[in-house]
Formats: structure tokens, C-alpha cells, sequence
């Protein structure tokens, strides 16, 4: 019985694998495509022929380079700021009692359920009168806002599995609350840190509407709205996209490369609770 049921589990695991890694598959086979195959109404597996037309069309294009440093620029500020606030404010919450505690980490959840289209309008008028739209930095801001209710409650949770008594046994041992926070708490916050990370990192370098409202000249465009220029009244330029699309995925790819070995220990911290 147990037999058949790794069986099942391993079948469905190469399903869901291959459903998920199709589209990435199908999106970097298309930008090594020549503009004939793309348009084919047989399509193929394979390029028939391999090109890099379409890459040097993308890299050529009008404000690659422009958009590319503004989403660097835009996801390393959010991730600095989101996770410089969120570690704080994490071991308050675990750490310290006060009025109203269950409503505040409450509040995270309901800020997180709100539709970011119902926000937009009143969110733009801020952001017009303190003068921040079309700015690198009034994007990030907003981007901190709506990524700090998630980056708290996930450091919380990791917070949560970490004895106590670590730290009191810190203080005992002459360690002030300082101390014992930069020496004890921290290096055992680092799996939980490097998870919440990545996850803010991938939800600031994909978002588009925000930055699609908020930033209105070309030079400050993200790589997402950037690449929605592609399509056009004419069509979509669908090999091109597909490359541009690629390349954009490359840093988190990489990113995710490099700590992986972390964002599984940190996942997995944050699932038990001690």
C-alpha cells in the first residue's frame, strides 16, 4: 500500500512539474525562434532553426537597459527597507506584550486581502501630492507598503520557533538586549530572512500595475511595463517579447540559485511550529 502510494505521489509530483515548467519551456524555446516559426500555425517543440534575432531585437530596443536599472534600483530598496522594518517589528510582536497584539496581527492578514486595483485611485493622489509619482523613490515606498504586512508576518512566524530561553540565557550571561538580539536572535533569524528575501524580491521585480500607474516616462519605466510595450495596435511582437521575457527572469533565477540551500531551511522553520 505504501509502495502504491509513492508511486501516485511521484506520478503526480512529474505532473505538476511538467504543467508548471511547460510555459518557461515553451517561453525560452520561442525567443530561439526565427519570426516564420513563431507565427506557424504548426507549431513545433523545437526551433527548427536556432537564432538570437530575437534577443538582439530585445536588447536594441528603446529603454531596455533604462528599465532594467530602475527594477534593480526599485526591488533592492524594497527588499532593504521591507526587511530592515520587518525584523523589528517581528521580534515585538513575538517577543513582547501589548494592548491590542491579536487585532495588530490580525490587521496583517486584512491588509494582505485587499485588492491592490481598489487602491490605486487613492494611492495615486498621495503620491500626486507629496509629489513622489514618477519617482524611483515613490515607487519603492509604495512597494514597501504593500510587501511589509508579508515580509512581518512571515519573520514572525520563523521568530516564533526560536526558544526563548536562548535569549534570556544571553542576558544572564552578561549580554545586554542589544547584544543578544546582533549575536543570538539574528544568525538564527537568517534562514527565515534570506526566505522572506526572496519572496519580496520576486513580488517587487514582477509587479507591473503599480508601476504601470505610478511611473509615466520612459526613462523610468520597470522591466515589466517595459516589456508590455511590445504589444502594440499592430500586434505582439511575440518572439522578441518572449526573449526580452527571459532575460527578465534570469536575476531571479539566479538569485533563487543561490540560496536555495537557505530558503529551504528557512521554509521549513517557518511550517513547525516549536
Amino acid at each position: 500500500m505504501h509502495k502504491k502510494s509513492s508511486i501516485y505521489a511521484n506520478i503526480s509530483g512529474v505532473f505538476a512539474i511538467v504543467f508548471m515548467g511547460f510555459p518557461v519551456y515553451w517561453m525560452v524555446t520561442t525567443s530561439f525562434k526565427n519570426r516564420q516559426d513563431v507565427l506557424s500555425t504548426e507549431p513545433t517543440i523545437l526551433p527548427r532553426s536556432f537564432t538570437i534575432e530575437n534577443y538582439q531585437n530585445a536588447f536594441s530596443r528603446e529603454g531596455f537597459y533604462a528599465s532594467l536599472r530602475n527594477s534593480l534600483i526599485v526591488v533592492l530598496i524594497t527588499v532593504a527597507i521591507s526587511l530592515f522594518i520587518a525584523t523589528f517589528a517581528s521580534v515585538a510582536i513575538a517577543r513582547t506584550k501589548f494592548t491590542g497584539k491579536r487585532s495588530f496581527i490580525s490587521s496583517l492578514l486584512i491588509v494582505q486581502m485587499l485588492p491592490l486595483s481598489a487602491l490605486i485611485i487613492p494611492l495615486f493622489l498621495l503620491l500626486t501630492r507629496l509629489q513622489l509619482t514618477n519617482t524611483i523613490g515613490g515607487l519603492a515606498l509604495t512597494y514597501v507598503a504593500f510587501i511589509l504586512p508579508f515580509t512581518i508576518w512571515t519573520l514572525r512566524g520563523f521568530l516564533a520557533n526560536i526558544p526563548i530561553d536562548i535569549e534570556e540565557a544571553a542576558l544572564v550571561d552578561g549580554c545586554t538586549r542589544v547584544q543578544a538580539y546582533r549575536h543570538v536572535l539574528l544568525p538564527l533569524m537568517a534562514p527565515g530572512l534570506v526566505a522572506t528575501a526572496i519572496f519580496a524580491f520576486i513580488q517587487a521585480w514582477n509587479e507591473f500595475l503599480l508601476a504601470y500607474i505610478i511611473m509615466q516616462s520612459q526613462e523610468n519605466l520597470t522591466l515589466p511595463v517595459w516589456l508590455a510595450g511590445f504589444t502594440t495596435r499592430t500586434g505582439t511582437d511575440w518572439g522578441p517579447l518572449m526573449a526580452a521575457s527571459t532575460v527578465t527572469a534570469i536575476p531571479v533565477v539566479i538569485f533563487f540559485s543561490l540560496i536555495q540551500k537557505r530558503i529551504a531551511t528557512g521554509v521549513t522553520a517557518g511550517a513547525v511550529k516549536g
